[in-house]
C-alpha cells in the first residue's frame, strides 16, 4: 500500500513493523479486524506513519513472556510524541519453516528475529542448528521462499507459511508454552478512558530523576505509600551517557485517580521530568 493510498482513509489503517505475516500483522489483525494494515521496515517507520497522519495507530511490541524486552522500542519512546491508547497480549505459536521437500534433519541453520530466536533457543540446540539472525520473523519466511537456500530454515507464524507457500517442519516450536508478546497501540491523539473506580486501568510514563541520593528510591516511594501497584520499571541510558537514565514505568492505576495524583505529585518533586504516555484498559489477558 503505497503512501498515497493511506493518506486517504488513515483513520482505519493501523501500521506496524515486518513484513507481512509478522505477529504484529496478527496483532493488528486480532484488535482491528475490520481495518487497513500497513508494514514498514522498522519501529520508528510505524510510529513515524502515525505522526505523519498516514496512519491512525501503530501496533508495537514491548515485551515477550519468553525474552524479555524489546530493547528497540524503549529507544524510540524519546524521540516520539505519540501516547499509548490500548494494550494487547498475543499468544505466540513459533513455527520452524523450511523448503519443500525439507526434513527436520536437513536443518543446518535456523534464522528468524533475535527475539524468536531467543525464545526457541533450546528447540534449535536440540537440531545442532547454527542461528542466523534476520530483522524479521515474516521478512526470514520471505527470504526463504525467494532464496530456497539449502539447508535453511526459519521461525515465523502460521500465517507467513501460507503467506509465502512454505511448509511447517515443526509448529510451536518454542521452549515454553504459553510465550506471549505484548503489545502497545501507539496514537497521535490521547485517548483516556473516563475513569470509574472499579475499572482496572494501566498508566504508562516516562521519567528522569534528579542527580542527588536515594532519588530514584523517594521519586517511588508515592506509589507505595498510595497502594497503588508497579508493574513495570525499566531503565536506559540517555544520549550515551552513563549518569543520564530515563525509567519507563507501567502501574495499575487510572491517571486521574485521587491516589495517582498523589504518587504523581511526589515522583515530581525529585524528578527532572515525567511525560504521561496514556491512561488504558487493562487487557482481560492481566486477569
Amino acid at each position: 500500500m503505497n503512501q498515497s493510498a493511506t493518506s486517504m482513509h488513515a483513520d482505519q489503517i493501523v501500521a506496524y513493523q515486518g513484513e507481512p505475516g509478522a505477529y504484529s500483522h496478527l496483532a493488528c489483525k486480532h484488535c482491528f479486524p475490520d481495518w487497513d494494515m500497513v508494514h514498514c521496515a522498522s519501529f520508528s517507520q510505524a510510529l513515524a506513519k502515525v505522526e505523519q497522519g498516514d496512519a491512525h495507530y501503530a501496533m508495537i511490541p514491548v515485551e515477550n513472556s519468553t525474552a524479555g524486552r524489546v530493547e528497540e522500542i524503549y529507544r524510540e519512546l524519546k524521540g516520539t510524541q505519540l501516547y499509548v491508547v490500548k494494550e494487547h497480549f498475543e499468544p505466540v505459536n513459533h513455527c520452524l519453516i523450511g523448503t519443500p521437500d525439507m526434513m527436520l534433519a536437513d536443518v543446518q541453520l535456523v534464522g528468524s528475529h533475535p527475539q524468536a530466536l531467543a525464545q526457541c533457543n533450546h528447540n534449535i540446540s536440540r537440531l545442532g542448528a547454527q542461528q542466523v539472525a534476520m530483522y524479521d520473523t515474516a521478512g526470514a519466511a520471505k527470504h526463504l521462499a525467494e532464496s530456497k537456500q539449502q539447508g535453511l530454515a526459519v521461525i515465523s507464524s502460521s500465517l507467513a507459511a501460507d503467506l509465502y507457500g512454505l511448509p511447517i517442519l515443526q509448529s510451536h516450536f518454542n521452549d515454553v508454552e504459553g510465550n506471549t508478546t505484548r503489545f502497545l497501540v501507539f496514537a497521535k491523539q490521547q485517548k483516556m478512558p473516563i475513569y470509574e473506580e472499579q475499572q482496572r486501568y494501566i498508566t504508562s510514563f516516562l521519567f528522569k530523576v534528579r542527580n542527588i541520593p536515594s532519588a530514584l528510591y523517594k521519586a517511588m516511594g508515592g506509589f507505595a505509600t498510595n497502594g497503588i501497584n508497579m508493574l513495570k520499571l525499566e531503565s536506559y541510558m540517555l544520549d550515551g551517557q552513563f549518569t543520564a537514565t530515563q525509567f519507563y514505568v507501567d502501574v495499575e492505576a487510572h491517571f486521574q485517580s485521587p491516589a495517582m495524583q498523589a504518587a504523581l505529585e511526589e515522583l515530581r518533586f525529585f524528578s527532572e521530568e515525567v511525560r504521561i504516555l496514556g491512561t488504558y484498559y487493562a487487557d482481560s489477558f492481566r486477569k
